[in-house]
């Protein structure tokens, strides 16, 4: 009974020593820990001091060149509006966020863009319309070069009878009766006829309603005067 009774004390003892010796190796692991975590700490220190010695020189460089238009207490009542606006401060990366996706879809769609105008001005280009574009302004050019103040005045004075007179000028008849004079003049041989031959002439029906038109066209010249011309423009315009 007695040897049993030692031999539990003893195995008592070695499981106590057994844990003691557990919780020596758990705080040695525990300080070599620490002492590594200081070293880091330690260096980190000795690595950050110079830098943040050189970014607080730098700082208080910048700082003093604002110094006369900033003060701490704006620096301070901005900071504290941001912390009162993180909300509308966050929706505004939303929003950013939001147009730069935008911006990476659209990319594409913006070189499609881009080459179909090119395209479409190369096919300008070689149509010609970049060179009527160059010679209209040299048109354009020696028209205004021509014509003085008073003349653009008086243009501008007879601007409505000139748009009147070409209205008249492109109606088919008056188009086609000036066609037919044209070719006319350019293709008609000239011969010298006799009164009788002309009176002979005469007998045609169409020539008598050549006649009876030039009449008319000259009696229109008995009465033009600028007075008659404005009466007939406000009549035109009445008409309109």
């Amino acid at each position: 009974m007695a040897a049993a009774t030692t031999t539990d004390r003893l195995e008592a003892i070695e499981q106590k020593l057994d844990a003691l010796a557990d919780q020596m190796g758990y705080l040695a692991a525990a300080t070599r820990d620490a002492e590594l975590r200081r070293t880091q700490w330690d260096d980190l220190r000795s690595d950050l001091t110079p830098i943040m010695g050189e970014a607080f020189q730098v700082v208080s460089h910048e700082l003093d060149e604002v110094r006369e238009f900033v003060q701490p207490a704006d620096l301070w009542r901005i900071l504290k509006r941001m912390a009162r606006n993180t909300e509308l401060i966050e929706r505004m990366f939303d929003q950013l966020e939001g147009l730069s996706d935008l911006t990476t879809e659209v990319g594409p769609l913006g070189r499609d863009m881009f080459l179909t105008a090119m395209a479409k001005l190369d096919e300008m280009e070689r149509k010609g319309y970049f060179a009527f574009a160059r010679e209209g302004m040299g048109v354009l050019d020696r028209v205004v070069t021509s014509f003085g103040e008073d003349d653009v005045r008086q243009l501008g004075e007879n601007i409505v009878l000139i748009l009147n007179t070409v209205k008249e000028m492109t109606q088919p008849e008056v188009m086609q009766l000036l066609q037919r004079t044209a070719h006319e003049v350019r293709e008609a041989e000239v011969e010298e006829i006799g009164l009788l031959r002309l009176m002979w002439k005469m007998r045609s029906p169409a020539v008598r309603r050549g006649m009876s038109r030039m009449l008319k066209v000259l009696e229109s010249f008995a009465d033009v005067t600028p007075a008659t011309l404005e009466g007939r423009e406000r009549q035109t315009d009445g008409a309109d």
